[in-house]
């Protein structure tokens, strides 16, 4: 704890529920480890939608697994873009193609909307219900990831281009090599002179195919999240005055 100078987190489950704003309680204990530490989200989404959802928290961001990074401004309280990376728009015939297969060997043919959801990064979400799914169908489709789990590995492997993670509740996302969450953090590591002994990360989506997974397994010191509504407690040691 005494060499550690930033704490880097994850949104979703580990501050917040997901899409929703930090309760007061998370937000007072944020403010109180910013006195002490650095802090920075580590995301799978963009910076903005991310800094929104947390209601314009000053905070700096790293978006899209490592390809967007954004500086929070004290002067006009809102974020600076200072990197926004994209890869080169993918063969949509043969990204439908492997969804179809996927969908035929597993009996997921039913959806509503689009059969993939094409981002402008580069990243891709395949929502095995459809990207028009009601939300009560998602949310209750697979909270234990127990369905998705069957065929995680034939997704990565027939997507070895991407890194490929069980996203949100019925969804797999899908991040262009070599993006991920450790390596994202790494790099900022290196352009901000910090070793990986002075970061620590908090997150909750830890277990295989999660998008924490990567840098729970790295040798970046890690907290677990398991209950979004007790992050105070898991962090209690680095708030202690």
């Amino acid at each position: 704890m005494k060499n550690v100078k930033l704490i880097a987190f994850d949104l979703d489950g580990t501050l917040t529920q997901h899409k929703s704003p930090l309760s007061p309680e998370n937000r007072a204990a944020l403010v109180k480890l910013s006195q002490k530490y650095k802090l920075l989200m580590a995301g799978a989404g963009q910076c903005r939608r991310i800094f929104d959802q947390m209601e314009h928290f000053p905070i700096d961001i790293i978006g899209n697994y490592g390809m967007q990074y954004a500086r929070y401004n004290p002067e006009t309280k809102d974020i600076d873009i200072l990197r926004n990376e994209s890869v080169t728009a993918c063969d949509r015939e043969t990204v439908e193609a492997r969804v179809n297969a996927l969908r035929r060997d597993y009996g997921y043919t039913e959806y509503k909307g689009n059969n993939v959801e094409y981002h402008p990064s580069g990243c891709l979400t395949f929502p095995i219900l459809g990207t028009k799914a009601d939300i009560a169908d998602k949310l209750a489709f697979d909270p234990d990831r127990k369905k998705r789990r069957v065929f995680y590995d034939r997704v990565v492997a027939d997507f070895p281009e991407y890194t490929v993670f069980i996203g949100g509740s019925s969804s797999f996302d899908m991040a262009p090599k070599p993006y991920d969450k450790y390596y994202a953090l790494d790099l900022y590591c290196k352009e901000h002179g910090l070793t990986h002994d002075q970061v620590v990360y908090v997150g909750d989506d830890y277990g295989p195919g999660g998008n924490d997974e990567a840098v729970f397994k790295s040798d970046i010191p890690s907290i677990k999240v398991d209950d979004y509504r007790k992050f105070p407690e898991y962090m209690k040691e680095y708030l202690e005055d």
